[in-house]
């Protein structure tokens, strides 16, 4: 039996990895707050699930204060599943595209815990935190300068606040590869790409929101209690198998 968090915070809560990570919790009886930008789709996630939220984008600096007053005063955990997906060449890339996806992807996230670490510190057990990097942080691909160097930043940052945070706090990231998101849905336009892509994975499809919720409900369960400190791929084998085509 998985024995799981009382009250976690989510950001990016109606996004499609959020809201996923918020259903398998909630399924389990774990109250949550979600955070998004979108009112219209964070309502009907928050409604859904009969959870708290707030409504505010990361970009804005006041949110992160104005979150961690409304999550409460304690929290068993933290998920940050907010992220972009900014594909373009290197003459293409601008300076504020480069600032935009570090906010948005790093520093948000240690924002995100920095208001939020005096609720988790008091966790009655070991609180949590899930953070989100990518498979194109481990392996090259083109048109990824932008966002590869935002996740990696991601990476460190994992790295940094487990040796920080320890014994209270464990934290850790996830690395998917291309899932069926609302945000990936630009790169799987038609049924002839989605079948490429998903040929370019060992395992032969295309990750689900699902598949990514399975690893951050554990990871925020205290059968999770001796792992902190890592990034753990969920790619279909992407980032270190060559598929057999």
């Amino acid at each position: 039996m998985v024995t799981l968090a009382q009250k976690v915070l989510i950001y990016g809560g109606s996004g499609g990895i959020g809201a996923a990570i918020g259903r398998s919790l909630r399924s389990r009886g774990v109250d949550l707050h979600l955070v998004g930008r979108n009112e219209a789709r964070l309502a009907a996630v928050a409604q859904e699930l009969g959870v708290t939220s707030t409504l505010g984008d990361v970009n804005d600096s006041s949110l992160f204060s104005k979150v961690a007053q409304d999550a409460g005063a304690v929290l068993d955990g933290l998920v940050y599943a907010v992220g972009t997906i900014n594909l373009r060449s290197l003459g293409r890339l601008t300076e504020a595209d480069f600032l935009n996806d570090f906010r948005v992807n790093a520093m948000g996230a240690a924002l995100a815990i920095q208001a939020s670490l005096p609720a988790l510190k008091k966790s009655e057990g070991r609180a949590s935190v899930v953070l989100f990097s990518s498979v194109a942080a481990v392996q090259g691909f083109t048109f990824h300068a932008s966002i590869s160097m935002a996740k990696g930043a991601v990476e460190g940052l994992t790295l940094s606040l487990a040796a920080e945070l320890a014994p209270k706090i464990r934290v850790n990231a996830i690395a998917p590869s291309l899932t069926r998101t609302r945000l990936g849905e630009s790169l799987l336009t038609n049924e002839q790409a989605s079948t490429a892509i998903a040929g370019m994975h060992a395992l032969g499809r295309i990750g689900t929101p699902e598949d990514i919720a399975s690893l951050a409900t554990f990871l925020l369960s205290q059968q999770a209690d001796w792992i902190t400190g890592q990034t753990i791929s969920v790619d279909g084998g992407r980032s270190t198998l060559r598929s057999k085509g």
